[in-house]
């Protein structure tokens, strides 16, 4: 008898909280409806309470016995437009925690030891050091949340995601770093999350951080539309312009009334001016093989002379096509090729939008840098437990008259890899990286590394 007074009473609770609120409705009115929701859980609990009595008796189950009252559904009831019902917080905290082992044969900038960025590999022997040098390193593991849920103006979904690759005045230790924070409602988002321009899926199954030289890889802060059209959907975005240039040959020239060579103030004199946003534009069909992608990107890439006032503009823009193919059920092809003018902020080692055309200070004026990117990879699962990822990646300055003879042009990365997967959410290998870097005066400079590590995500 106490647990039949329980169950009721757990049911009236239930139901309290199921009604919702109606202004227009009488105390009385509710207390009805109340009594009357009671009265029908009381007989669907009665009868799953016969029908269990009935299977532990080992007696079949009744035909006639049926079941058509959920016991949380709310009583329907005549209201007005109802602000503040929503349905619950889907809250989720992920991530990773991943050690790397890593021994290079040369040495790259310290700042970037952790991983094998084609830019920071060094033309100029001894640079950095003559011996090879081994690293540990925890910069890639991540902690984010995220969380979504449905109202009556529509769906809602929030992610807050940082890693520990400090940069700025942290550039080289183990501090945190946001990767994302990005919200979306309906179809809008705004925030900062993976551009518009790029296609993520692109990135291949490696264990080195950075990642294909040639890609389009970069998180930004903006605000985006997406269309779905089936499988399909069209996206466009505007977002922060961010224009990265450089001084070239007269960073480190200046004359004084004597002719001697002096340090030059120029670098503090030319400053980026950005006075609208970049605009992306992204179309991308999936399908039963896989899918493929095409982005383009409008650029203004202002600058200005703090000594003299005058400022200018260069006009930037990229196409960016792109595909993965899924071979079989788990391996995947993944190709891209990225072509423009000023889009160097948006790719993994451009870094650079625009630079002087001329070597003469006089008749030099801003040029938007030429580029080319090429990505090439292969995923293979041998099974479920072990896979080896593949392949080539490229980027192509053309640089102009007026850059430094020291300063990048062309870049490569080669890897393979065997990873093993012992358990769910646990990953072991390693992988074997060449890159090669060459400048505008054609130096060159190369790096072999050999990279090992653990990753264990969370939730499992």
């Amino acid at each position: 008898m106490t647990i039949q007074k329980n169950a009721l009473l757990a049911l009236a609770v239930s139901a309290v909280f199921s009604i919702p609120p109606a202004s227009a409705q009488s105390d009385a009115e509710r207390i009805r409806m109340l009594e009357e929701q009671l009265q029908r859980q009381a007989a669907a609990l009665e009868a799953m309470r016969a029908e269990l009595n009935r299977l532990k008796a080992g007696q079949p189950a009744t035909s006639t016995t049926v079941i058509t009252e959920d016991l949380h559904e709310p009583v329907a009831v005549e209201s007005g437009p109802a602000d503040a019902s929503e349905s619950p917080l889907g809250f989720e905290i992920y991530g990773f925690v991943m050690a790397d082992a890593i021994y290079d044969f040369k040495r790259v900038d310290p700042d970037w030891n952790d991983t094998l960025r084609v830019s920071t590999i060094p033309t100029m022997d001894g640079m950095y050091g003559e011996d090879g040098e081994f690293v540990f390193s925890v910069r890639q593991s991540r902690l984010g949340v995220k969380g979504d849920w449905d109202t009556n103006a529509g769906k809602v979904s929030a992610i807050l995601e940082a890693e520990l690759f400090g940069t700025g005045g942290d550039a080289g230790q183990t501090t945190p770093r946001l990767r994302h924070a990005w919200a979306t409602w309906k179809n809008f988002g705004m925030g900062q999350y993976w551009s518009n321009f790029m296609d993520a899926d692109v990135f291949p199954n490696t264990i080195d951080y950075w990642g294909p030289t040639g890609m389009v890889f970069y998180r930004n802060q903006q605000m985006r539309y997406t269309i779905p059209m089936g499988d399909s959907e069209f996206a466009l975005s505007l977002e922060d312009p961010g224009t990265a240039l450089t001084i070239g040959k007269f960073r480190d020239e200046c004359a004084n009334e004597l002719g001697e060579s002096c340090d030059s103030t120029l670098g503090d004199e030319f400053q980026a001016k950005n006075e609208i946003p970049d605009l992306t534009l992204r179309y991308r069909s999936n399908n039963d093989w896989g899918h493929w992608q095409l982005a383009g990107i409008a650029r203004d890439l202002g600058f200005e002379r703090l000594d003299t006032g005058e400022d200018d503009s260069e006009f930037g823009w990229g196409i960016n096509a792109s595909s993965v193919i899924n071979t079989t059920d788990l391996d995947r092809l993944r190709l891209q090729v990225v072509y423009g003018e000023g889009i160097g902020n948006y790719m993994n080692d451009g870094g650079l939008d625009i630079a002087p055309s001329s070597d003469v200070r006089d008749k030099a004026s801003a040029e938007a840098v030429p580029l080319l990117g090429i990505v090439a990879y292969y995923d293979h699962y041998w099974n479920e437990k072990w896979s080896t990822s593949l392949g080539w990646s490229t980027i192509r300055l053309d640089t102009t008259k007026g850059q430094a003879d020291d300063e990048f042009e062309t870049g490569q990365i080669a890897q393979i890899n065997l990873l093993h997967y012992p358990t769910e959410g646990v990953m072991i290998g390693s992988e074997l990286i060449w890159g090669e870097r060459e400048d505008v005066d054609g130096a060159t400079g190369d790096d072999l590394r050999i990279q090992m590590s653990l990753k264990v995500n969370f939730p499992r």
